[in-house]
């Protein structure tokens, strides 16, 4: 899955894209915590929520969007709304996460709209993260499942994807993807089984080629 600012890098700090250090955010403060410290002039507040929601955010929108420059646009401004509406945050009235996901999606649901007028593997099966230094076949089999999953991701409806992504790649409960699809949880169970149908069916036939074993 790809990191709008990149993977931990040691202990103090993460990577950006684009090369810039980004602390690594306190896991000792909840995110409303982080969220009024910033409302209340705290930069470094700022800087510990984008490294702990940004690559999350940047996850979520790949998977829907399947294009990495539209992701990061995604998350950028989804990131701006957060700050943006900071000061009037009330801790305790909804997750912070919930809140940025919900933007998120609408901002790719936004984009797939633009786009539109402009214009089998069960998901138990996908890999488990790389070994820190792969081999060059294990990298370039690594690389053919992630494609091979996000083509067939692509194929679903935009609503479908979404509750597939936040149920099996965000690892989201139920009650959550509602909140954040604004959707009842009946239908959140009704767009992941579906989802998962139709995943399956576009991956059947390759599990030899991805290296996956039946045994």
């Amino acid at each position: 899955m790809g990191r709008i600012f990149g993977s931990r890098a040691g202990h103090d700090q993460a990577a950006s894209p684009r090369g810039e250090a980004v602390a690594v955010p306190d896991e000792t403060l909840s995110d409303d915590a982080l969220l009024v410290l910033f409302a209340n002039g705290d930069p470094q507040a700022a800087r510990q929520l984008t490294a702990r929601l940004g690559p999350r955010v940047y996850g979520v929108a790949m998977r829907v969007l399947g294009d990495r420059d539209e992701a990061e646009d995604v998350a950028q401004e989804a990131m701006m709304r957060l700050w943006k509406m900071a000061p009037d945050w009330r801790p305790g009235q909804a997750q912070v996460s919930t809140w940025l996901y919900r933007v998120a999606m609408n901002l790719c649901l936004d984009r797939k709209r633009r786009g539109a007028r402009a214009g089998a593997e069960r998901l138990d099966d996908v890999p488990e993260p790389m070994d820190p230094a792969p081999g060059a076949p294990e990298l370039m089999q690594d690389g053919a499942r992630a494609e091979a999953l996000q083509r067939a991701l692509m194929v679903l409806p935009d609503r479908q994807r979404q509750a597939v992504v936040l149920r099996h790649i965000e690892e989201l409960s139920n009650p959550e993807i509602a909140e954040i699809m604004e959707i009842s949880v009946d239908a959140v169970e009704s767009l992941t089984a579906r989802g998962k149908r139709a995943l399956a069916a576009g991956l059947a036939g390759r599990r030899e080629e991805l290296g996956y074993n039946d045994g």
